[in-house]
């Protein structure tokens, strides 16, 4: 019932259908209130589509900064306005949530969703043959990180907010259409992170770095050691490559620890349905999906990624 000022919310889960719950919180990345609850509602609805759920709800905690009584009012209001705009955009709700005032504006979601018994979509799953598409650039750890320093560009960051109201819900569709076979969302563990925890024991991942999108100024601003506060701690997937040492020059290669906010899907394919799965993204309207790398066999003892 959501018209009703219960305590909580209750709905059914449809017939042959799972329930799908995630949760996500992030601290303000950008001044205006409508757009952070945009970017939050994108980040955190992605974990359902990465599993191939569709939205019903959201519970949100917000945490609003101390001030006048009108101006925490609009606050929260633009702030959930971003969210409802999103969650519009497919048929989800709003169901509740709890508010408190705080040093920071900041976010949190908790989205229920639904997916068929036959179609969720998991991070294992991955075969020897297979393709490897990421459908969004990667970059945001590091322009924000920069952003917030006051050492980027404006056309930098602009361009990246655009990439990243792009949510992943027609994505996951389409992967999930041509059988995609394991699939995640790119976000705070950065590409190899989440990469790394797909790759199962007797797999390994020929690794294309050059094909790697990259959002425009994330390779400068990486390139002067302008990085996310968490891109130490994420440079420790560097355990899984087996030669890093070829790379650690390249100047894509930060990014691939760089820490994503409404980062893309990252998902396996079958080589004969790749050509079918990139034109349907484009067509889509994301725009640098690419293939970026092939599953082998592990021989031996090598670690899961090969870069090359």
């Amino acid at each position: 019932q959501l018209n009703d000022s219960d305590d909580a919310a209750v709905f059914p889960v449809p017939d042959g259908e799972q329930l799908v719950q995630t949760v996500d919180y992030m601290p303000a990345l950008v001044g205006d209130p409508y757009l952070f609850g945009q970017l939050v509602a994108i980040h955190s609805l992605s974990d359902l589509w990465a599993m191939g759920a569709r939205p019903y709800g959201v519970l949100v905690l917000a945490e609003i900064p101390f001030g006048k009584e009108a101006v925490i009012e609009e606050n929260l209001f633009q702030m959930l306005s971003g969210v409802i705009t999103v969650l519009a955009r497919h048929g989800a709700y709003l169901l509740g949530g709890h508010t408190a005032e705080g040093a920071n504006l900041a976010l949190g979601l908790t989205c229920n969703g639904f997916a068929s018994n036959e179609v969720v979509l998991r991070k294992s799953g991955m075969q020897a043959g297979e393709a490897l598409i990421l459908t969004k650039p990667i970059g945001t750890g590091t322009l924000f990180a920069a952003e917030m320093r006051l050492k980027t560009k404006s056309v930098w960051i602009d361009a990246a907010l655009d990439h990243m109201l792009v949510d992943n819900a027609a994505a996951a569709e389409i992967l999930s259409r041509h059988g995609a076979t394991a699939c995640t969302d790119v976000t705070g563990f950065g590409l190899l992170g989440h990469l790394l925890e797909m790759a199962p024991k007797n797999l390994g991942i020929q690794f294309d770095v050059a094909a790697v999108p990259t959002l425009a100024g994330a390779k400068e601003t990486a390139g002067q050691g302008i990085l996310s506060s968490i891109h130490t701690d994420n440079h420790a997937a560097s355990e899984g490559i087996e030669n890093p040492e070829a790379f650690v020059d390249d100047p894509k290669y930060p990014l691939l620890f760089d820490p994503q906010t409404c980062g893309g899907l990252l998902a396996t394919v079958s080589s004969e349905q790749v050509d079918d799965v990139l034109k349907a993204l484009h067509e889509a309207g994301y725009k640098e999906a690419a293939v970026i790398g092939r599953v082998t066999e592990r021989v031996g003892e090598k670690r899961a990624i090969q870069l090359s």
